[in-house]
């Protein structure tokens, strides 16, 4: 997944990474380097474009069995159910897949919720080199109200 999104950042700064297209302004998750894939575009140059951080929750869904082959897994280690997202950023006008971030269940989303993009470990199955660095989606912490005057909150 090199290139997909930015390595060796905190939360704060993680993002994924797509590239848009200079004719048509598409912008395209996962990245395209060589061509433009708008088919009512002629052409132009691709630049990496960093996505939005944040998006809202389109569809998500418990994955409660180890996907088929070629997901790559372990079959010696028990299987992990996980919580898959569908989010849409706005800006980009694309829906983006991922898992939630661990601890993040289905009971804890809805569509419509803010959720954000943060550093992930995918695992591997074995002689695939261990653990793998990708993205998580999660829940985008509500603002605190603001204290009232003269007072505290």
């Amino acid at each position: 997944m090199a290139g997909w999104f930015t390595e060796d950042s905190t939360d704060e700064d993680f993002r994924l990474l797509g590239t848009r297209c200079s004719g048509c302004r598409t912008v395209f998750f996962p990245r395209e380097d060589r061509f433009c894939r708008n088919p009512g575009c002629s052409g132009g140059e691709l630049a990496e474009v960093p996505l939005s951080k944040r998006g809202t929750v389109w569809s998500f869904t418990d994955g409660r069995y180890r996907p088929p082959p070629p997901y790559v897994s372990d079959p010696d280690v028990p299987w992990e159910p996980c919580t898959l997202i569908a989010v849409e950023l706005a800006a980009e006008r694309m829906v983006v897949l991922g898992q939630a971030a661990p601890g993040v269940g289905v009971a804890d989303l809805e569509v419509g919720t803010r959720v954000e993009a943060v550093p992930g470990v995918l695992l591997g199955a074995p002689g695939s080199g261990g653990p793998r660095t990708t993205w998580n989606w999660r829940p985008v912490p509500a603002p605190r109200p603001a204290a009232p005057e003269g007072g505290t909150a």
